[in-house]
């Protein structure tokens, strides 16, 4: 491969930015399953495939899941001690992101798919091996989408109310929500954040 053609690669890999503000115009069905479809292409352990991806194009089900995650966001928030005013900025934003963005995805790891085992320890590494290869799928579709054009980015809010997301979405008791991506054309790209130095988080052995 050409020095050219390689570093434009690079250079696309490294103008994915998380993108949290949208133009209003939708997201074309056929280009979300293309997006998806590369999603299930990302390496897993023992090609066992666990992510499981939910597209929530329903208003009502957008707002069911809002409501049930913004009542339990501010109770933590509240928990916390923080001001009032700056509870309800950031419920208030948490919740519009869910009810306004182009395109929601919940992602979930389904933990059925994997090996049983009879001691504790083998069995916690089991589910660790299903929830990273989960996560590998999320990063594999935002660059998808990044490659449509899209911006998108990460949530992590299910983590916190795992059973809460499951019952308001009707889920297999499996399946296990791990973040809400938010996708859609971006009205900015914003400017690339720092990073650290490749040999501050590199150790060579």
């Amino acid at each position: 491969m050409a020095d050219s053609a390689r570093e434009a690669r690079h250079a696309f890999l490294r103008t994915r930015r998380s993108v949290r503000r949208f133009e209003p115009r939708p997201v074309p069905e056929e280009v979300l399953r293309r997006v998806l479809d590369t999603a299930r292409w990302a390496p897993s352990a023992h090609n066992r495939q666990p992510w499981r991806w939910v597209v929530l194009g329903s208003p009502q089900v957008r707002a069911a899941l809002a409501d049930a995650m913004a009542a339990a966001f501010r109770r933590d928030l509240e928990a916390d001690g923080l001001p009032a005013d700056e509870i309800q900025a950031r419920v208030q934003r948490s919740r519009q992101r869910l009810l306004t963005a182009p395109v929601a995805l919940l992602l979930a790891a389904d933990l059925s798919v994997g090996d049983p085992y009879p001691d504790p320890a083998r069995q916690r590494a089991e589910r660790l091996m299903l929830l990273q290869s989960t996560a590998l799928a999320g990063l594999q579709m935002l660059l998808a989408a990044h490659a449509e054009g899209l911006g998108g980015v990460w949530t992590c809010g299910p983590v916190f109310v795992p059973d809460l997301v499951r019952e308001v979405l009707d889920l297999p008791p499996a399946w296990e929500p791990q973040a809400l991506f938010y996708l859609g054309y971006p009205a900015r790209r914003p400017d690339p954040p720092p990073r650290q130095p490749l040999d501050a988080v590199v150790r060579w052995m």
